[in-house]
């Protein structure tokens, strides 16, 4: 990509949301990032988007639209236009949150992608559905590491984790996901840990898990939201994760996961296989729901392969570094096409 030279320097970014682990792992650094860590982010007001788009050279929306109306994104996309500010659009996901309406996702997505100038994505699937429904052609970046692994801390020959957290709407059928990671855990010859949130009332949200830990089949852990580098020291200890989010096209727990040296269970679908080939794969999507069977019969063959290794920190330094050139040179891009109009 070449890029044009922008009047000013250094260019400031309007990322939406404005911070993470995610985007701390993606900005440039000679990128300023502009905003606060407000939620929903101002940027998503057309109002404060007029008043505020001379204030920055590029906006950038990684997530936030979800609980967007049609004539609500309509109504912002116009002022993104009138605006003059040019938007670049990471997609992460292509599919909605569980229980959330398909159709409802699909027209968000249609009118940021309409609207970008630039579209990015993390898996080369990804890219091939959002030209294939969308008409865009998407840049690949791919997923960069988010935290380094904690010398010291080894893993537990077959420890099998779940982590259901608060028991969002990503996690669906969380009885049977228990079940599926017991019985797999338990025929590999190894042992179930799951982690929920103190606040969940798991008698309510998952009837029976309590008991299973009474009777000391499992491992109940009650733990809070952590960051990037708290939850790599978590899985560090584990031989094989769980992830029970089925509508996920990419994930950061997979990222999570490689730089810990931990073998994860995914939900099949998606494009998870092509942030990490090292993966095993189970039945678990909206349309046909999870399969206890097929989940119990991929963490017997997770815990059968030899734990991966960790990934490479100087590999993923140089990985990072090139995910990085590549934003610089789309916000070069698109601030320069801005000055030169």
């Amino acid at each position: 990509m070449s890029a044009a030279v922008p009047a000013r320097l250094p260019l400031r970014v309007a990322s939406v949301p404005s911070t993470g682990a995610y985007l701390d792992a993606v900005l440039p650094p000679d990128v300023v990032r502009v905003g606060s860590g407000t939620s929903p982010s101002p940027w998503w007001d057309p109002g404060h988007l007029a008043l505020a788009a001379d204030d920055v050279d590029v906006l950038h929306v990684h997530s936030g639209y979800e609980s967007m109306s049609s004539d609500q994104l309509d109504a912002w996309t116009a002022a993104v236009r009138r605006s003059g500010l040019p938007l670049v659009v990471t997609v992460h996901q292509l599919r909605p949150a569980e229980g959330a309406s398909l159709v409802r996702h699909r027209t968000q997505l249609r009118a940021l992608l309409a609207t970008a100038e630039v579209v990015l994505t993390l898996t080369p699937g990804a890219a091939d559905e959002i030209a294939d429904r969308y008409g865009r052609t998407a840049i690949v970046v791919a997923h960069p590491s988010l935290a380094a692994p904690t010398p010291g801390i080894g893993r537990e020959t077959r420890l099998v984790g779940l982590y259901l957290g608060r028991l969002g709407p990503e996690v669906a059928e969380p009885e049977l996901l228990v079940r599926g990671a017991l019985s797999g855990a338990l025929s590999g010859g190894g042992r179930l840990r799951v982690d929920v949130h103190p606040d969940v009332d798991v008698d309510t949200a998952v009837p029976g898990l309590a008991g299973y830990a009474a009777a000391g089949q499992l491992e109940l852990r009650r733990s809070r939201p952590r960051d990037a580098t708290a939850c790599v020291r978590t899985l560090q200890e584990l031989h094989v994760s769980v992830l029970p989010d089925r509508a996920c096209t990419h994930s950061s727990w997979v990222e999570l996961c490689r730089d810990a040296g931990t073998r994860v269970v995914v939900p099949r679908g998606g494009h998870l296989h092509q942030q990490w080939s090292d993966v095993v794969a189970y039945g678990n999507d909206i349309r046909t729901g999870l399969d206890a069977t097929s989940l119990s019969s991929a963490v017997v063959a997770a815990l059968t392969l030899p734990a991966p290794g960790r990934a490479d920190q100087a590999w993923r330094a140089g990985q990072r570094a090139a995910v990085r050139r590549v934003h610089a040179e789309v916000y070069a891009q698109v601030a320069g096409d801005r000055v030169s109009v």
